[in-house]
């Protein structure tokens, strides 16, 4: 039950599809059925939907927080950094890893060093349309200047692959977020469940909200 307890923590939502005559998703609608009452007691605020259609693919999705980081380093490891003729790609891995070394604390603080302005902000060139050729700004932010030309040309690079090499690997990696359970049981639904459970722990940072009426106790806790 404990995990159970923690799917609102790491996951925002989970997604059951499922067809609701077909005998090929009987394990995913039993299972639904079996253990929504305690999650959602469990979870108050937790999304957990059915999606039903004729001859739907019986699924379980849910939405985890992939990063940059995380989808280079699974070029790097599954080697997908590829030439058109199937040699790896030295210019893109070597990219890779250069952005993978950025030191991110130095970048975010380097960004802010110009008291009063953010050159991300998203209307910074509406605000001050001169900004670049002020010295006064610019000579603060050389450092952040330096490490974001840096990282546009890093990023050219490694999307630079052919056969939308970059957004095929960024699908890929997306698609773990969905398990499909085509025939699948009520054990093997529940072990897909604690697969994205365990990947929401693994990547996601959320903040869970917990209505006025959900208390937590502990021994010697008052006005419960």
């Amino acid at each position: 039950m404990s995990w159970k307890a923690g799917l609102s923590r790491y996951l925002p939502a989970m997604r059951f599809f499922a067809c609701p005559e077909s005998p090929s998703s009987t394990g995913v609608r039993n299972w639904y059925l079996k253990n929504y009452d305690e999650i959602k007691h469990l979870n108050p605020n937790f999304p957990m939907l059915m999606r039903t259609a004729d001859n739907a693919m019986p699924a379980v999705t849910t939405e985890l927080e992939w990063t940059v980081d995380h989808l280079l380093r699974f070029m790097l490891q599954t080697g997908r950094f590829r030439n058109p003729n199937g040699t790896i790609a030295e210019d893109r891995v070597e990219a890779a890893k250069a952005y993978l070394k950025t030191d991110w604390e130095k970048f975010h603080q380097s960004r802010l060093a110009a008291p009063g302005f953010d050159p991300e902000r998203p209307n910074a060139d509406q605000v001050n349309p001169h900004w670049r050729e002020d010295t006064a700004i610019t000579s603060k932010l050389a450092p952040y200047l330096a490490m974001k030309s840096d990282l546009d040309e890093q990023m050219a690079v490694i999307q630079g692959g052919p056969d939308k090499e970059y957004t095929r690997a960024m699908n890929a990696l997306l698609m773990s977020q969905r398990v499909d359970l085509w025939c699948a049981g009520e054990k093997e639904v529940e072990l897909a469940v604690q697969h994205l459970y365990k990947l929401g722990k693994l990547l996601n940072d959320r903040e869970t909200f917990f209505p006025t009426f959900v208390k937590d106790f502990y021994p010697g806790v008052e006005d419960i």
